[in-house]
């Protein structure tokens, strides 16, 4: 038995059929195609990342700056 109950054999049989309608050359241009999207999406994925990186610096930056003008406004009332 194989993946979720299909036959190793339904699956060479399967390969085959795609083999014979679309042939070697355009599954390799396709496979291309589909690595080339897949590092396109983890690309947009990690500057995603980058850029929520840098919102939390520049908020974290701006908190402290906002915290060290009430300090100094206390210590001219003080």
């Amino acid at each position: 038995m194989g993946i979720g109950g299909i036959s190793i054999w339904q699956l060479l049989i399967v390969l085959v059929i795609v083999l014979l309608l679309f042939g070697t050359k355009r599954l390799k241009n396709i496979g291309s195609d589909l690595g080339s999207a897949v590092k396109g999406f983890k690309g947009a994925m990690k500057d995603g990342e980058h850029e929520a990186d840098k919102q939390r610096l520049e908020k974290a930056d701006e908190e402290s700056v906002i915290e060290g003008e009430a300090e100094k406004k206390e210590q001219n009332r003080s």
